[in-house]
């Protein structure tokens, strides 16, 4: 489980001194405990490794928005930092699907759902989630959906 294999690459920083890899680790195990208190009251639960993907898919979506900014505001030291959280938020998700990989998931999912037209771009969106979320760069698939209507 993905949550275990968090708290094991926390322990072992800790052990070997590494400090900004610890506070990383503890950043993302209290945005998954966060996520956690959040679901409390919600009438399903989705899967503990879901939960924890997401929860990471957003952290590195934040990290690279920081990345951008502090670059553009010559902050080099802060952007170094983020790239540094973001190296460890991305060692535990699973891999990306590729820009080849995600038209030809588009092209799939349009044929599935009889897309034809912008019009159903939010119908080919939420089953590219629901088959791909954890894989698929949803801003790239975004974009490639609107490419390929236009």
């Amino acid at each position: 489980m993905l949550r275990e294999d968090i708290k094991t690459a926390q322990i072992s920083a800790m052990k070997g001194g590494d400090k900004p890899r610890t506070a990383a680790l503890r950043l993302i195990l209290a945005k998954i405990k966060d996520r956690d208190i959040e679901l409390r009251t919600a009438s399903s639960q989705p899967d503990d490794d879901t939960l924890v993907t997401e929860v990471l898919q957003k952290m590195a979506k934040q990290r690279k928005e920081s990345i951008e900014l502090f670059e553009q505001g010559g902050r080099q030291d802060r952007a170094d930092e983020e790239k540094a959280e973001l190296a460890v938020i991305e060692e535990f998700l699973p891999s990306q699907m590729d820009e080849a990989a995600t038209r030809a998931a588009i092209e799939e999912v349009k044929a599935a759902v009889g897309a034809e037209s912008i019009k159903d771009m939010g119908k080919v969106m939420a089953e590219l989630k629901a088959r791909h979320g954890a894989v698929l760069d949803m801003g790239l698939a975004s974009s490639l959906v609107k490419a390929s209507f236009g």
